[in-house]
């Protein structure tokens, strides 16, 4: 079993980190769709398309910022800046991506995110172009989401957990 990382969106810092204390200390298990029975912080994950109302995914929150910028940016990997910690508990940890990585996802076009797929499939571990269809399949998803996000003026967050 591996890390998980559930990409969310919420208005502020504050109710970002309520997020895995709102699941209770069994619920960072709980499905995506169990999510939305959150009331209020449910309706604000909730997402048009995809019946989670988040997106999960086993790909670190540093490797997409690095593939926002890297690939759509052209930012040397050595200058992606951290991510913004939120809460930091033995169990799990919420970090916030920041403006400078979200406002490029949410602003490429098709020609960018096909770039920065095609960089990220060249990476060593990667199959080449069947992985770069996968790789801009997800950028388009984060966009998505990540517009979505903005138009409801909520910020990206990602819980990650064992």
């Amino acid at each position: 079993m591996g890390v998980t990382y559930k990409y969310f969106g919420a208005p502020d810092r504050a109710t970002a980190a309520r997020v895995p204390t709102a699941l209770g200390p069994g619920g960072l298990g709980l499905d995506a769709g169990e999510l939305g029975a959150l009331g209020r912080l449910g309706d604000l994950m909730e997402t048009s398309g995809s019946p989670n109302g988040h997106l999960s995914t086993k790909i670190k929150p540093e490797t997409m910022s690095a593939m926002v910028l890297t690939g759509i940016q052209g930012v040397p990997l050595h200058q992606v800046p951290p991510l913004e910690l939120v809460v930091l508990h033995p169990d799990y940890a919420v970090v916030q991506l920041p403006h400078n990585v979200v406002e490029p996802l949410r602003k490429a076009d098709e020609t960018e995110l096909g770039a920065a797929a095609f960089i990220w499939s060249t990476v060593p571990d990667r199959r080449g172009p069947r992985d770069a269809f996968v790789i801009y399949t997800m950028l388009h998803e984060w966009q998505d989401f990540a517009n979505r996000l903005h138009d409801a003026g909520h910020q990206l967050y990602c819980l990650v957990w064992p």
